[in-house]
């Protein structure tokens, strides 16, 4: 009599393990609310499973009702995680876990043990090129805001400062919680001694670009997401979290100019300098490489990513310059882009079955207005209010414009299963 409960039992825990390392795994991998909570509950439905989730980005809660003993009598996770980072191979790896799961190819349990044997330690080779990335991707912005040759240089420099700091942060709880701040110091008085002994810089630009990965341009577009979406939890706890890190950065970037004073030096500015095409070309291509690098995506991935950048900056200057959908109002260019985008990358994921978010992270990475909260709030704190206030709400244009177009690209073509 008790022999099929048991089997039934058995099944019912090893499905409910599998979903909820799943469920763990878009979490740490960068993936927000709406699109997590309705993959899992897709999966969870086609393994025959009830299960209510509720996520927010430092934890979750699932609930899985017993099928024999009914919904009082089933099992509930309560997991606490740190905020997600895009890994885009990880993420590509566990929906090919997932989808074999699906199709009948693993065993809940063998998917289980798949996923957790993608936890690999980074290597030194993978350290060492995360830092050089920093160095690339602060570099090419550099080139892109038309910092002149001695501002690329120096933000490079910089960024390759800031990457190694960043790997160090990675074991090191304490530094990380405070990375943000010190690398804005960091940047801030070394730019002012090249700026005042060296060479004339454009001083702020060369800031922004040696900090532009540790900007929240990206978190801030998926609080705003999720808040349109309706996950408010989620969206508000986000939105902090990004603003939080935007005042890091500005306590930085203030109190190293406050240094700079109490030293006396006097840092030389220079002028914008627009680039040539072909070199915003190689600026591009070096960007689109650091950012591959940046977000983890496998080697097969690289020229994927790389052109998903590519393709969110043309269609940028295709919807604001050439179809002139740009004003003082509205972000035309970056509604555009975040159609055009979110529309190719649901279409990607649908022809290829693999997950969207190997277009979708990296189109958008160039369109993210991270840098424009930040320099806002560095106008607060220097008391220029209204300038301050009139550039935040040129982020919120631009945030508002951006997560349109996403959405609009999603009635265009809906995605496959929310990754």
């Amino acid at each position: 009599m008790n022999a099929p409960v048991l089997t039934s039992q058995a099944t019912y825990e090893a499905q409910a393990n599998f979903v909820a390392e799943l469920a763990t795994r878009l979490h740490v991998y960068g993936t927000t609310a709406q699109r997590l909570e309705g993959a899992v509950e897709a999966v969870a439905h086609r393994l025959g499973l009830d299960c209510e989730i509720f996520s927010n980005p430092t934890g979750m809660i699932l609930s899985f009702a017993d099928p024999v003993r009914g919904q009082h009598n089933g099992i509930t996770r309560v997991i606490r995680l740190d905020p997600g980072e895009q890994n885009l191979a990880r993420l590509a790896a566990t929906d090919a876990i997932a989808e074999d799961v699906l199709a009948g190819r693993l065993a809940p349990a063998d998917g289980l043990a798949a996923l957790k044997a993608l936890d690999r330690p980074g290597t030194r080779r993978m350290q060492a090129m995360a830092a050089f990335s920093f160095g690339l991707s602060a570099a090419s912005v550099a080139a892109l805001l038309g910092a002149g040759a001695a501002g690329v240089v120096t933000a490079g420099v910089i960024g390759l400062v800031i990457g190694v700091m960043a790997v160090l942060a990675g074991g090191r709880p304490r530094l990380g919680e405070a990375l943000e701040a010190i690398a804005a110091m960091v940047a801030t008085l070394l730019a002012a001694a090249v700026a005042s002994f060296v060479e004339p810089l454009a001083f702020k630009t060369v800031i922004v670009a040696s900090l532009i990965v540790l900007m929240p341009g990206l978190m801030l577009t998926n609080a705003v997401s999720e808040l349109s979406a309706q996950h408010l939890v989620s969206g508000t706890a986000r939105f902090a979290g990004a603003l939080m890190i935007l005042m890091k950065l500005t306590f930085g970037t203030v109190a190293a100019m406050q240094v700079v004073r109490l030293l006396g030096w006097v840092p030389q500015e220079a002028a914008a300098q627009a680039l040539p095409p072909a070199a915003e070309l190689v600026a591009l291509g070096v960007a689109a490489f650091a950012f591959a690098v940046l977000f983890q995506a496998s080697r097969r991935d690289y020229p994927l990513v790389m052109a998903s950048v590519l393709l969110g900056y043309a269609l940028t200057r295709l919807g604001g310059e050439v179809l002139g959908l740009a004003s003082d109002n509205f972000a035309g260019g970056a509604f555009f882009a975040g159609m055009g985008v979110a529309a190719l990358s649901n279409a990607y994921g649908r022809w290829r079955n693999r997950p969207g978010a190997l277009v979708r992270v990296p189109g958008i990475i160039l369109l993210v207005p991270g840098s424009v909260g930040f320099r806002s709030l560095n106008f607060v704190m220097e008391r220029d209010v209204f300038l301050g206030l009139d550039m935040a709400f040129a982020l919120l244009s631009a945030l508002i414009a951006l997560v349109a177009g996403l959405l609009f690209g999603n009635l265009l073509v809906p995605s496959r299963r929310n990754i």
